[in-house]
């Protein structure tokens, strides 16, 4: 039975939010791979830290941004969107996957052009 954000193994349970987080959904997929508990853990545990809490420094930056037309999302130092919306919530739906997909951070501004939050990899 696959592990939830309510229901995981004791050994998780003193790990940060984000992490533990993490570390049932890579843990999750290792048992459908074949791998016994004890071992999924043990490594999902090790790469959710990595993840989660290692360096971002080598992950591409993508902004959320106003548009002429409406939001952007955008790759730090490129002059192109990636994709625009007309509402910033409609491109955060689209946005966060994109991100996800390309392993990047996502840095999200306010109408004003200053900085909302950042997320990493979610």
């Amino acid at each position: 039975m696959p592990w939830s954000k309510h229901d995981y193994p004791a050994s998780l349970k003193n790990l940060p939010e984000d992490v533990r987080n993490k570390a049932i959904e890579i843990a999750n997929a290792l048992l459908d791979e074949g791998y016994d508990e004890g071992r999924a853990i043990a490594i999902a545990t090790d790469q959710a830290h990595k993840s989660e809490e290692g360096t971002y420094s080598d992950k591409t930056e993508y902004h959320v941004k106003t548009h002429e037309e409406g939001w952007q999302l955008i790759k730090k130092g490129s002059s192109r969107a990636i994709m625009v919306e007309e509402t910033k919530e409609d491109l955060l739906s689209k946005a966060k996957d994109y991100v996800n997909d390309h392993r990047g951070t996502l840095v999200i501004h306010k109408q004003d052009g200053c900085v909302e939050k950042e997320l990493y990899n979610q």
